[in-house]
């Protein structure tokens, strides 16, 4: 029990932060290749470098670098609430501190927010070859979702606690997924005649 409550939060965080960092470092992508298509702009130069991958292992680590402090500051416990239930013991998990645990989400939702917003700017490129407006819808989800997760997060106790976290990552996962993959899904699968380089090339000429 122990082992899970010092895991729960923190393994939760860091691989919400792997993810998160790789949808920015797309979109991050996605945005240099375009102004790197500019004649004379110094934008060629970041084409070449990994920007994503440096954007992915920076932005986890200072999760990871947060999820540790908290470990050693202020680990999370086993408690028992006598209060909650008249007559009812409730063993569940203490964040051991509530500053550092929304610290860690506060992280995710910057993560997303700059994901959002860094999307959004380039959400006008050529649909063909952009994701950004799927990667901002999905953000947009994701966003919306832990927003309204916290009030309900706070008001409840117990296995009503867990569920609704429970609820909140598997809606924010589905979003992620499936606002940027579906399409692609549905192009491959359904519409397989569009998924060709003449009418790409095509589609990017008319844009």
């Amino acid at each position: 029990m122990d082992i899970t409550c010092l895991l729960r939060q923190t393994f939760f965080g860091v691989c919400f932060s792997i993810s998160l960092s790789s949808v920015l470092g797309k979109t991050v992508t996605v945005c240099i290749a375009f102004k790197a298509t500019k004649l004379g702009s110094s934008w060629v130069k970041w084409v070449s470098f990994k920007v994503s991958n440096y954007v992915v292992v920076i932005s986890s680590s200072i999760q990871v670098l947060l999820c540790v402090t908290w470990l050693l500051v202020s680990p999370p416990y086993v408690d028992y609430d006598h209060h909650s239930y008249s007559g009812k013991v409730i063993i569940q998990c203490n964040e051991g501190s509530d500053i550092w645990f929304y610290s860690m989400l506060a992280y995710l939702g910057l993560l997303a927010a700059m994901s959002f917003v860094l999307a959004f700017m380039v959400r006008t490129l050529p649909d063909s070859f952009n994701e950004a407006k799927y990667i901002t819808f999905s953000m947009l989800v994701f966003c919306s979702v832990w927003i309204s997760m916290i009030p309900a997060y706070l008001s409840t106790r117990g296995k009503y606690m867990v569920a609704v976290e429970i609820f909140a990552i598997l809606t924010s996962c589905a979003s992620v997924l499936g606002c940027i993959f579906l399409p692609k899904l549905y192009i491959m699968i359904l519409r397989p005649t569009l998924n060709t380089r003449k009418i790409i090339m095509q589609t990017r000429s008319i844009t």
